[in-house]
């Protein structure tokens, strides 16, 4: 009877181990699927978007928000333009990033890797063929039945980036939602909105030509 039993045990454990191989193939299926679709939506030259975003310091239990807009040139050219709370730009062209704050008159320059690569500071907007291969990549269930999430895990560990949380369109794979947090608990969410698709942006707009008289800081990391 026991033996009975136990075959009878194994046999049910053997067909849930299938089950579940065969499910892990249609989610590695379906994840392969989706960074195809992503990266195919924003194959194009250059795209623009309007953003919101969301930042929370957990330590000191403080939280802003900013929005302006954001224009890609693929790869690695990026210009954020905020205009609340305050007017400034954040302008990349893939080499050197300028941060300008005309209330302040100042500009800190600084390399766009040491800001950008690997993912930080939502850089794999710039080439979204970075997910792969800057990321562990897991699919895991949505909130809203209209999206994917996907959670990034950086493959080399740093303090300023733990994961990112992609929140992506079924319809048309655009990502409409960037969660990030870094070691220390600190999040920012940008949602994006109002994309266009295929442009092509003059290279001038990822350069910046530093006006008479602003004071100019670095902020090269090692």
């Amino acid at each position: 009877m026991w033996s009975h039993f136990r075959s009878l045990s194994l046999a049910v454990l053997i067909l849930s181990i299938g089950c579940l191989s065969v499910m892990a193939d249609e989610n590695a299926a379906t994840l392969s699927t989706i960074l195809d679709g992503i990266e195919n939506r924003y194959a194009g030259p250059g795209f623009s978007a309007k953003f919101f975003q969301e930042s929370m310091l957990k330590a000191m239990q403080i939280s802003d928000t900013a929005e302006g807009s954001l224009t890609v040139k693929r790869p690695g050219k990026m210009r954020w333009e905020y205009t609340i709370p305050d007017a400034q730009t954040i302008i990349s062209d893939g080499s050197t990033m300028w941060i300008y704050r005309p209330s302040d008159n100042q500009v800190m320059v600084g390399k766009s890797p040491a800001f950008f690569s690997g993912g930080k500071g939502a850089g794999f907007l710039s080439d979204m063929r970075q997910i792969r291969k800057s990321f562990t990549i897991e699919l895991q269930k949505a909130g809203n039945d209209a999206y994917y999430r996907l959670r990034l895990v950086p493959k080399k560990e740093s303090p300023d980036l733990a994961d990112v949380i992609l929140s992506v369109k079924k319809t048309n794979f655009q990502v409409d939602q960037v969660l990030t947090h870094n070691a220390y608990g600190d999040e920012t969410q940008i949602t994006l909105s109002d994309y266009q698709f295929n442009i092509d942006p003059k290279d001038n707009l990822f350069t910046f030509e530093i006006p008479d008289g602003v004071d100019v800081v670095r902020i090269d990391q090692p």
